[in-house]
């Protein structure tokens, strides 16, 4: 299994988009990743956009950005509620300044820009805030994916596929 021994965070909020939270999270631990599920507070059920729950594994004042490989970002609502803790920005600073693979996908890419980490990185998201991404300094292009660096970017839950193995093949490397 390529990614045995690697750790990722997967935050969470009410609202995520269900899809474009398990399809990753479950990619990711078929190739042996260890993913923990990370949300304002530890062993809280959350529930996405269409209902599906997701139970958390960790509240957010309890990771460490040193001790991960790797952070996903879910679309949905979600995105919106998650860029209002200081805890998250943080890590996903730390997580762009230690060049390990951040992923966002749809509506996510705001968790990005209000970390401020979006300056000259190319990228993509749901089209809907194409302008929030190029006001945080992006170069916006309407692919599947897009990977600049240790970004991973997607649009929305047609492109999972691409999404998680782009994601997957970067945090193997």
């Amino acid at each position: 299994m390529r990614l045995a021994g690697k750790k990722v965070v997967c935050f969470i909020e009410h609202e995520f988009e269900d899809l474009e939270l398990w399809y990753p999270v479950l990619r990711l631990r078929e190739e042996g990743a260890t993913v923990e599920i990370v949300g304002p507070a530890a062993n809280e059920t959350y529930h996405g956009k269409y209902g599906v729950p997701c139970k958390s594994d960790k509240s957010l004042v309890e990771v460490n950005p040193a001790d991960y490989d790797g952070v996903l970002v879910p679309g949905g609502w979600a995105p919106d509620k998650l860029r209002r803790y200081p805890e998250v920005l943080f890590f996903v600073r730390a997580m762009h300044e230690s060049k390990k693979p951040i992923g966002h996908i749809c509506h996510a890419g705001w968790v990005l820009a209000s970390a401020r980490i979006l300056q000259g990185v190319t990228t993509t998201s749901t089209p809907g805030i194409k302008d929030d991404m190029e006001n945080a300094g992006a170069t916006w292009v309407d692919q599947d994916v897009v990977v600049d660096g240790h970004i991973v970017g997607s649009r929305r839950p047609p492109d999972l596929p691409a999404y998680a193995k782009a994601f997957a093949d970067l945090l193997a490397r």
